[in-house]
């Protein structure tokens, strides 16, 4: 019952025939893009080990001569009571304080890099093996991205406006707050008292040693909270957390759609019921949240054997799934009539596809060594594309951030920790607008492996694009901090003010909440986390919702891997936290698990 990732693809030299999946037409010339992702399969990147011994750690200053060295690692601020860490990692403190051997938190950490063998060396011209395939991809990607033929302009990260980039932080809000929606353009009212309690925790499921579980999946309508547990589907009362109905699963959830259509479906992906560790993700269905009724189920066979899927959207009266291997497979959102599927003479293949208010596919063609892909708006009941944006060769990902604009982002080079380098924007022809380079320890979303719509800490609106910045050390000894910044997607330039998360939180953009954005803020080691709604023409944020900073629940709130590791989900008055892959923690972790810890005000 456990979901390991799927094999990556076999290489081959065969090149690839037009035609998988949906209808095509020729394509139109298009601009160019950029970059790659990491192979199928590819866990998170590790932490670092932390700095060598008498070293201090990254963040701290030089220490002068005759001078005490500064705190080992994972020492608290005087007077600090420890905390207890994240589950299944042994020994490790909880959000704010360090694990054994790492800088604590407040100093910052990057994740190991690939290595490159220098020209000379052993690995490269001179050496003792030749300029291999994948090196010229690389090669090929950096080029691409710096041509950026169609649109001719390499556009800066820096503001055209200098007052513009001034950090606003202030916080509105709190006990006695005015009710009502927040100032702005906010849509979420502001509770009179902003002070929250635990509504309700869902209990972790039972998992062995050295297993993880796939629940992947949750979804908030103003009937239920939805979640997906192991093998089933569970509805619960939003407010008390009482259990409404449960949809039994063959298999673990692969992946949910984070779209629910206006009549409250939503569509899931699980695997097929089996006596293997994992069984292939090829059951598809779609369900009502409101009564947990299936409306059917369905599978895709690819010349005898079942399409596996990793990624499942919903698009007008459409279910698209992707992610896999196979290619790309669409259904008719109620009735669950295909509209297309991968056949076996296919070489071509729709990677994956983004749903929401329209429907976008990314397209790979050419051999394994040397990838094309494309981005395309098809049209979502025939999948004949409207239009096709070409990426060059070398370029073997795209992440689709925003549908409507169109709006995704690649990998250009080596492969960065967060997925995401550079960021297109497209019009409505499917040309080239802007594009923003990233850099690549600058920003801190974080799009997964091999996935089309699954960036997390990314968010599309006002005609721009908001990301969390990279953690910094912040104005205190202890404690590191960021911002969100916006991308202005008609110049590719930053545009507007920052907003400031504050000393030791950590700040992450949800979702647009009317023309603000709603955010998250990852607490310390003493706070609880806090949502706000961020005024984009000043900065202004205003409290919504802010957490306990007793012990017991701050450790339920930070028992979540942030941003990457949880799904969050915020309405009326409430934050939905959970997990999506689930393990036994360690002996060293005595903490209560959870699959869902649910705060609310009032």
């Amino acid at each position: 019952m456990t979901q390991p990732p799927p094999p990556p693809p076999q290489p081959s030299n065969d090149p690839r025939k037009e035609g998988f999946g949906a209808p095509q037409s020729p394509p139109p010339a298009g601009g160019f893009g950029a970059p790659p992702p990491p192979a199928p399969g590819t866990p998170p990147p590790a932490q670092p080990p932390g700095p060598p011994p008498g070293q201090p750690a990254y963040g701290y200053p030089p220490q002068a001569p005759g001078t005490p060295p500064p705190p080992a690692p994972g020492t608290p601020p005087p007077g600090q009571p420890g905390q207890p860490g994240q589950p299944g990692q042994p020994g490790q403190q909880g959000y704010g304080y360090p694990a054994p051997g790492q800088p604590p938190y407040g100093y910052q950490q990057y994740p190991p890099q690939h290595v490159t063998q220098p020209m000379g060396g052993p690995g490269g011209p001179g050496g003792g093996k030749k300029f291999n395939s994948q090196m010229a991809i690389i090669v090929a990607s950096v080029v691409a991205v710096a041509l950026i033929v169609g649109g001719g302009v390499w556009y800066s990260s820096s503001s055209g406006d200098p007052k513009e980039e001034a950090k606003a932080g202030e916080t509105t809000g709190g006990k006695g707050g005015d009710s009502g929606p927040a100032g702005g353009g906010g849509e979420e009212k502001v509770p009179s008292n902003t002070a929250s309690q635990v509504r309700f925790q869902l209990p972790a499921p039972k998992v062995g040693a050295d297993t993880t579980l796939s629940v992947k999946g949750s979804w908030l309508t103003d009937d239920a909270y939805v979640k997906s547990g192991d093998s089933k589907i569970v509805g619960y009362e939003p407010k008390s957390g009482k259990e409404l109905w449960t949809l039994p699963l063959s298999g673990p959830t692969c992946a949910g759609s984070r779209q629910v259509s206006e009549d409250g479906l939503a569509a899931v992906v699980f695997e097929a019921e089996g006596k293997k560790e994992y069984n292939g993700c090829s059951q598809i269905a779609v369900f009502d949240t409101k009564t947990g009724d299936k409306l059917w189920q369905k599978e895709v066979s690819d010349g005898g054997d079942k399409a596996d899927f990793q990624e499942i959207v919903i698009s007008e009266q459409t279910v698209a799934v992707g992610g896999g291997t196979d290619g790309g497979a669409a259904f008719e959102l109620k009735s669950g009539k295909p509209r297309w599927a991968p056949k076996p003479s296919d070489t071509c293949k729709d990677a994956g596809y983004a749903g929401g208010e329209q429907l976008v596919a990314v397209r790979e063609c050419g051999s394994y060594d040397n990838p094309r892909v494309e981005v395309q708006l098809i049209d979502a009941v025939s999948g004949t594309p409207k239009w096709t944006y070409k990426l060059p060769p070398g370029i073997d990902n795209a992440k689709v951030m925003s549908t409507k604009p169109v709006v995704f982002g690649v990998d250009s080079g080596e492969i960065t920790d967060t997925g995401v380098t550079d960021i297109f924007a497209l019009d409505e022809a499917g040309k080239l607008r802007s594009k923003a380079a990233l850099g690549k320890r600058e920003y801190q979303l974080d799009c997964d492996v091999n996935m089309v719509q699954e960036c997390n800490g990314v968010v599309v609106g006002n005609d721009r694009v908001y990301l969390p910045t990279a953690q910094h050390q912040g104005s205190g000894d202890y404690g590191m901090t960021n911002e969100i910044v916006a991308f202005d997607l008609a110049t590719g330039k930053t545009a507007g003010p920052k907003a400031d998360a504050g000393e030791k939180y950590q700040m992450l953009p949800l979702r647009m909440d009317g023309t603000n954005i709603l955010a998250y803020k990852i607490p310390p080691y003493d706070k609880g986390g806090q949502v706000v709604t961020i005024d984009p023409k000043t900065g202004k944020q205003t409290v919504l919702l802010e957490n306990p900073a007793q012990e017991d629940i701050r450790d339920a709130e930070t028992q979540f891997v942030l941003p990457d590791g949880a799904e969050m989900l915020y309405g009326d008055g409430a934050l939905y936290i959970s997990d999506k892959l689930m393990s036994k923690p360690s002996a060293a972790d005595t903490r209560k698990r959870n699959l869902a810890v649910v705060f609310g005000a009032n």
